[in-house]
């Protein structure tokens, strides 16, 4: 058997057993075959997976989105290198949480562990209906659109055709990720590889332009329209980009030598796609003018019609490749974060469950699979992302408060990681202001993500808390757990940590 712990302290790895063992919730049953996540997750992995989910959908749409709002060169660029900072110093803060708390899960771990279950509850409400199957179904869709987007060069693709596009594909991801985690692990690396190799190409192209003088768009580069409003949605547009410099923390049970692989992960990604990212920006302003990149919301279609002539056809090509590997990465990374809840008793059993022999959440799977397809469905998803991106900032910032609870609450816990306390703080000030910025002006969104957030309380209460539930209720559970272990052979697994 392994040993459970809550401190940091790691556990050896065993195979899957038989006899007598301590089923998830603390009781005991005879015969149950019980199986320990292996950690299979190499660091090179570890770096495709932050690069490879962050790089999808928000560097080909993002960057108008961040001009839209400056009108400026200038700004824009310094935008761009500010959200790469800040989002490197949370990556950096997380490692000291992942570390001390190396547990999959990400923000919904770390909130139970500092403020209790209802807290984390909440964050996994809001995850599981919302925020993880609508960024999926958007990173999707805008697979499909590029990728059918060369068989309609004069006019916008057909909408049921991308639909269909972004169904196919988050099917595909699904049995993929369903099958082994290996395979997924080499399609996100393979895929990590070709949006690489494509932004290369977009920075080279632009060096070029710059080369030859063309320099004229650099013209007054601090010129634009300034507010607050607009300041905090440039920032908005470019942190949607930067989406994913966590997620690594969501399997850190299964990456090998977490203490050490994780910051060294975060150390290689984050300055490696900042990068990337404001050097893609500089090819863009050098090759596409201020109307155009006002006018486009694809703006590496405008930059690849421009520089690439007759192989313009290989941009659409390439972006559909990048967000192919982002909806992966989100999969992935979202099965383990409902797998954690219901480990911990917050979401049905049956998300414990795992295939005895590939150690893959295919009942997770399966269901984050069917909330985006859901999700087709809804024409207005960019206005719940809307919604709700207030307050995924907040759960971000109450993340990193709870760590700072921890070194007051648990100044023992073991921290092979342990952050400067500036850090933390600059970030937690950082964030608060670029939720505040837009919500003077416009506080509907904020208000109505923290309503939809507190509808949630009563669910705790109803179906978390409340103890003494009918019997019928424990029957409906054991039902669908038994049937998923007949038509998917898998069984409860036995977590790496617990979360105390």
């Amino acid at each position: 058997m392994t040993d459970r712990y809550a401190n940091g302290v790691t556990t050896s790895l065993v195979e899957p057993t038989n006899g007598r063992t301590s089923s998830a919730n603390g009781n005991a049953s005879e015969g149950e075959e019980k199986i320990v996540l292996k950690r299979k997750l190499t660091l090179i992995n570890g770096v495709a997976i932050i690069v490879g989910t962050i790089i999808g959908s928000g560097i080909f749409i993002a960057p108008t989105g961040v001009f839209l709002y400056t009108e400026s060169v200038g700004s824009s660029l310094l935008i761009w290198s500010i959200c790469g900072i800040l989002s490197t110093i949370g990556a950096l803060c997380y490692a000291e949480l992942g570390t001390s708390i190396t547990r999959s899960g990400g923000d919904y771990a770390y909130l139970l562990v500092s403020f209790g279950p209802l807290v984390g509850f909440l964050r996994l409400w809001i995850a599981l209906l919302i925020i993880r199957p609508t960024t999926q179904t958007i990173v999707a869709l805008t697979f499909a659109h590029y990728a059918v987007k060369p068989f309609f060069p004069d006019c916008e693709p057909p909408e049921n055709a991308v639909k269909l596009l972004a169904a196919i594909c988050l099917t595909l991801l699904t049995a993929i990720n369903c099958l082994s985690v290996k395979v997924s692990m080499k399609v996100q690396d393979v895929f990590t590889v070709g949006k690489l190799l494509a932004l290369i190409m977009i920075i080279l192209a632009g060096l070029y332009y710059m080369a030859t003088g063309k320099l004229e768009n650099f013209s007054n580069p601090w010129e634009g329209t300034y507010s607050a409003r607009n300041i905090g949605y440039a920032f908005y547009s470019g942190l949607f980009a930067f989406g994913g410099w966590n997620y690594l923390n969501f399997v850190t049970e299964e990456l090998q030598d977490p203490y050490k692989n994780l910051p060294r992960a975060i150390w290689i990604a984050m300055p490696l796609v900042t990068g990337i990212y404001v050097l893609v920006n500089l090819a863009y302003f050098a090759v596409v003018n201020k109307p155009e990149m006002l006018s486009s919301l694809a703006v590496a279609v405008t930059f690849g019609n421009r520089v690439f002539g007759p192989l313009a056809f290989m941009v659409p090509i390439f972006v559909a490749l990048s967000t192919f590997g982002g909806v992966n990465g989100v999969l992935f990374t979202s099965a383990r974060l409902f797998a954690t809840g219901a480990q911990e008793g917050h979401l049905p059993k049956f998300f414990q469950l795992f295939h005895v022999k590939q150690q893959t959440p295919i009942p997770s799977l399966i269901f984050t699979c069917l909330m985006s397809l859901l999700m087709l469905l809804t024409d207005n998803v960019y206005q719940l992302i809307n919604y709700f991106s207030s307050v995924l900032w907040l759960s971000v910032v109450a993340s990193i408060a709870g760590m700072l609870w921890l070194r007051h609450k648990r100044p023992d816990l073991p921290r092979p990681i342990k952050v400067h306390l500036a850090l933390p703080i600059i970030f937690m000030v950082g964030c608060a202001t670029l939720v505040l910025l837009p919500n003077f002006e416009e506080p509907a969104n904020l208000l109505i993500g923290i309503a939809i957030t507190l509808a949630g309380i009563p669910f705790y209460y109803a179906f978390i808390a409340w103890k003494n539930k009918p019997k019928c209720y424990g029957r409906l559970s054991n039902s669908v757990v038994e049937i998923c272990r007949a038509i998917f052979n898998t069984t409860i697994i036995e977590s790496n940590e617990a979360i105390n």
